[in-house]
Formats: C-alpha cells, structure tokens, sequence
C-alpha cells in the first residue's frame, strides 16, 4: 500500500498536476477527471462513482489551489410573517445553488447519451452556504437529490424557510415599507477555498420572484437588489453576497378595520357638537361615545404593531383623537358651567369678556346675533323705582280727641288701608318683575358668551381633526408614490 501511494504521488506530480490532492493517496484515474461506462449500460458505472462517493469529505478540486465557485440564487416564494416586537422576519425561498464537482466528468458519447444524472446530496461534498441573519432552525422539507451534468457542474435545489433578523421600521404603519437583508456566503471556507457569485441577474431574481408573490398575503415585493463583497475578520476574507429585499405591506386591511371605524366615531364626536350646549344629554352622549372609543382602542392593540424603538404614527394618531374626544368634553363642561352657574348667580359680564368675547372672537368666527341683541354693547343697568303709593297724610281728628293721620285722596277723601295695602303689593309685584327681567337679561349675556365660545372650540376642534386626517392622507399619498 505504502508503495501504491507513493508511485500515486509521483504520477501526479508528473502528469496530472493534481497539487496537494496527492496526499489523499488517491486512485490515479481520478486524475483523468472522467468517469468510466460499459457498453449496454446507460450512464458512468457504480463502481466508478463510489470512488467519488468516498471523497465526499473533501472538496471536489484536482487543483486545491483553485477555489471552487459556487453560484446562488433564490426566488422569495412567501412572506410567512413579520415580528415587529422582536425584529424577525420570516420568509420562505427556493434557493438554487451550483458548484462544480471535478471528479464527476464522463463523455456522453461513451455513456449512451446520458447527459445529466441525479445522486444523493448526501453522498457528495456541497458547499456550506448559510444565511448570516438567520436566527432560527430550518423547519423546511429537505431536498435529499441533486443534478449532476456530464460536465460536473451541480444544482441542487432546495427550501428554506427563512428566520432572519431585520430592522423594522414602523412609523408609517400601515404604510409601511421594510428593507431586509439576506447576506449569503460560505461560513467555514475562506475566499481561497469557496468563491461565491450570483447564478442570476438581481433583476431577474426580482422579476421571478414578483411573479411568484403577487398574490401573496398581507405583503408585496418591491425589488430585490443585491451587490457582492468581501467580508473580512482578522487576517480571513469569506466572500458574500448582500440581497436587498424591498417589501411593501398591503394597507386594505387596516384602513377598513381601523382608520374608518376611528373616522365614524370621530365624525359623531364632531357632530355632537351640534346638540344645545345647555342640554344634559349632550355631557352624557359624549361620555358614552370616549367609552366606545377605549372598547374600540383595546381591540385595536391587537392589530398595531409595537417595538421598544417608537410608536407607529397611526398609534399616535389614534391616542390625539382620543385626547381631542376627551377636550370635548371638557369644553362641554365648560361651557355647562358658563350658561348655568354663572347665570344662576345673576353676576355681570365682565367687561374683558364682552371685549374679546362678545367683539372680537365673535367677529373672527362670524357669530351670527338674534335681531333683538346687538352685538358686544353692555346694556345700562336699570335702577328699579320704588313705587311710592304713600302720598302724604292728613291729619284727622276724631270724636274722642284722637288724631288719624290718612293719606289725602286725589279726590280730596281719604285712602283706606286696603287701597294702600294694594299699592303696596303693586310695589313689590314691579320690584319683583324688574329682578326677573334682570336675571333675564344676565342670563342671555351668558348664553351669548357660552355660544360664541362652544363655536370657537368646535372650530379649532375642527381645524385639529383636519390637521391630524392630513397626516393619514399624505401618508397615503407617499405609500402610493413608491410604486
């Protein structure tokens, strides 16, 4: 044996240049590169494939010098989900990968026309290609085959249920588009022992892979695009090759379940304002509209993503309108408490306030007054007159020597106690009158004042609703722009 090999080694050097492949103690004819046939059989014969079969632990190079190239592409089949708390992304590929075997060579012509075989990838040697962003086990069906052409190129095509790690961005939520990575290479075998290229155009992986995922789920692809590089640690170079794949989410789904629920609710809230704002029922009705909001908003968790890195912006958007729900009804309090309470204690407007609210806000928002009332004039106090029904008395003098004093009548007699006990309560009934027409009068002063204020508030409620339904439809606007 120890002399078999060593006229093997010599006969290497000699003829076949076969390098460093020598020290194996390898039969000579591997050296020739071809696999052998017999007559009336179709393809290299078994025996001449076990002598392959049995390097399967070495790379198939005659020259170990030379690196083998292993070309790579893939086709994205489905976007099986995305993670957003932990920031995975899971895939599912066709991934395709070549390489040339130089020991399994064979001429066609000798082996009756046979021009491509399969064998077991098993019993071959095959590059150790993985995904660097993989954060998780391939649960996929395994292709145990591989095509062998006559000229000992391979392609082995396989799935890969892909569990990659990628950095999610969510602020635009539903109108999301996220940009992973796919770097694949070699994880053992340097730049000197496993070169890597794409097999494909990126083009062309993107036009294979848009046909295959156009009707796929919740996610649209974009593009591919890729480039590829060197990767070196320390004083090693592996070769790699970086894929860009550009997803899109498909925003139907949200906009019905989430955007246009909120926009009905919001739409009533707006519309409440429209009830009298001294009515009670209008309080109630938007306190019973926040409630089914909050309902709406904890089903609603479920559906939003979330990350420890920020907030979507439809989150946001979301949490104002509850915020501008619940300042609704905080104006409504207010203005309650302006038409009643301060009524009910019958005080002044403050001039201040018939200056800026009754004159200037009232014209900026173009408040319209009843005929009766002018606008922003503070109306005199009238003082009420007392109704002096005592005219002056007149001294009476009686049969027993007792003076009664009796008020004069306009007719010259005398006024009886009932008559001016009548005048008396005609006194007070006018009193009486004039307080109520001053309560009046305080009470629609107020009135005034909580109307121009509730349509201020509804106004600047509106510009802020206007503003925040803007930011939803420009975010729109720029998802659609992408295309």
């Amino acid at each position: 044996m120890l002399f078999y090999c060593l006229f093997n080694v010599i006969y290497l050097f000699c003829d076949c240049n076969c390098g460093l492949i020598m020290m194996l103690c390898l039969p000579a004819s591997l050296c020739s590169s071809k696999l052998t046939c017999q007559e009336g059989h179709s393809g290299p014969t078994y025996e001449s494939m076990q002598a392959v079969f049995d390097l399967q632990a070495f790379r198939p190079a005659v020259n170990l010098s030379n690196p083998t190239i292993t070309n790579i592409s893939f086709t994205l089949y489905a976007v099986l989900g995305v993670n957003e708390k932990a920031q995975i992304l899971t895939t599912f590929l066709w991934l395709r990968l070549y390489w040339q075997h130089e020991f399994l060579i064979w001429d066609p012509d000798e082996c009756d026309g046979v021009t491509r075989i399969s064998l077991p990838v098993k019993q071959l040697w095959s590059p150790d290609i993985i995904v660097y962003e993989f954060v998780d086990d391939d649960v996929s069906q395994a292709c145990p085959f591989v095509y062998v052409n006559h000229t000992g190129h391979i392609r082995w095509d396989r799935m890969l249920r892909l569990v990659s790690a990628c950095n999610l961005e969510i602020f635009s939520f539903p109108f999301d588009v996220q940009n992973c990575t796919f770097t694949f290479g070699s994880y053992m075998h340097t730049i000197r022992d496993v070169r890597v290229s794409p097999a494909l155009t990126f083009k062309e992986m993107s036009g294979n892979s848009k046909r295959y995922l156009e009707a796929s789920g919740e996610w649209e692809l974009v593009d591919i695009l890729g480039e590829t590089s060197i990767l070196q640690f320390g004083i090693d170079e592996w070769d790699i090759i970086t894929f860009w794949v550009v997803i899109k989410r498909r925003p139907v789904l949200y906009v019905v379940n989430l955007l246009i629920p909120s926009s009905f609710l919001m739409i009533i809230d707006i519309l409440s304002f429209y009830l009298p704002p001294h009515s009670v029922d209008r309080a109630s009705f938007k306190m019973t509209l926040i409630l089914g909001y909050t309902v709406f908003l904890l089903i609603m968790n479920d559906l939003l993503p979330s990350t420890a890195n920020g907030t979507p912006i439809i989150g946001i958007y979301f949490s104002v309108c509850l915020a501008l729900m619940v300042i609704s009804l905080l104006e409504t309090v207010i203005i309650t408490n302006v038409l009643h309470h301060n009524s009910m204690k019958y005080k002044e407007v403050p001039n201040w306030v018939r200056i800026v609210v009754l004159k200037h806000i009232a014209r900026l928002i173009c408040y319209r007054w009843p005929e009766d009332v002018p606008p922003a004039t503070k109306q005199e106090e009238e003082k009420p007159n007392n109704l002096n029904c005592t005219p002056p008395q007149t001294v009476i003098q009686t049969e027993n020597n007792v003076s009664v004093s009796h008020p004069p009548s306009s007719y010259g007699g005398v006024v009886l106690p009932e008559l001016q006990q009548i005048c008396q309560y005609v006194g007070d009934l006018r009193s009486h009158l004039h307080s109520l027409q001053k309560e009046s009068e305080l009470q629609d002063q107020w009135c005034h004042v909580g109307y121009v204020l509730d349509f201020l508030l509804f106004r600047i409620y509106l510009l802020l609703i206007s503003c925040y339904a803007m930011v939803i439809i420009c975010m729109w606007c720029i998802w659609i722009s992408q295309d």
